[in-house]
This record gives C-alpha cells, sequence and structure tokens, in this order.
C-alpha cells in the first residue's frame, strides 16, 4: 500500500527504528517543536514521510554539524521561510509571463496620457 507524502501513518516505534534513535529523542524534538506529528484519537503520535524526512535533516544537523537544538530550530526557520519565499517568486514568475502571453500592455513599457492642448471655454448668457 502505497501512502502519500503528507500521510501520517507511521507510530513512533517505527519510526525510531527506521532512523536508529531512541523514542525519547522524538519526544524531545517535538517538546523542542522542531517537529509536530499528527496525533491519533487515542493521542497516538503518527508520523508521515514528510516528518520523518525533517527528522533526517534534524539528526544531519546536529550530529554531522555539531548544531544544538536551539541552532536548529532557527536554521529550519529559515528554511521554512526561504521555500515560502521561492514559491513566491514562482507565482510572480509565473503571473508574469501569464501577463506577457495575454497581450496586454508589457510591463517595461507604462501608460501615458497625453493632455489636450485645447483649453474649453464655456460662456454663459
Amino acid at each position: 500500500m502505497i501512502h502519500q507524502y503528507d500521510e501520517p501513518v507511521y507510530l513512533i516505534s517505527i519510526v525510531a527504528k527506521i532512523l536508529d534513535i531512541h523514542p525519547q529523542t522524538l519526544r524531545q524534538y517535538e517538546r523542542e517543536n522542531l517537529i509536530s506529528p499528527s496525533r491519533s484519537n487515542g493521542r497516538i503520535r503518527l508520523y508521515s514521510q514528510r516528518d520523518i524526512d525533517k527528522i533526517k535533516l534534524i539528526l544531519r544537523l546536529t550530529r554531522e554539524l555539531g548544531v544544538n537544538l536551539a541552532g536548529v530550530d532557527i536554521i529550519l526557520r529559515l528554511k521554512d521561510n526561504v521555500d515560502e519565499m521561492e514559491q513566491e517568486i514562482a507565482s510572480l514568475r509565473h503571473e508574469v509571463a501569464k501577463s506577457k502571453n495575454s497581450h496586454s500592455v508589457s510591463p517595461d513599457k507604462a501608460l501615458v496620457t497625453k493632455k489636450s492642448i485645447y483649453e474649453m471655454v464655456i460662456f454663459k448668457k
């Protein structure tokens, strides 16, 4: 059975086994607000593949690069900001391309209205 990337399906014990870490480590990451797994009706933590990938990133930062959890938090927030900005840039590029293809006035040309050189004078009787 194939699951969606964001579908919460993995129990904490399975994730701990997959990543070769103690379940308490996962609980610590959650207490530090580095991850936020979904919860079942029985309050059991359920992790998605996206959660697992994020935990892998956290482990790489802490184990290989020696970053502490406060640093990991800052890095993850910055990464989220960059991801949002990249999405916004892609959206803006799409809109620019769409406007260029719609035969409208190109962005590099300005619309200028000319003033009339004639003045209108109205005489009252």
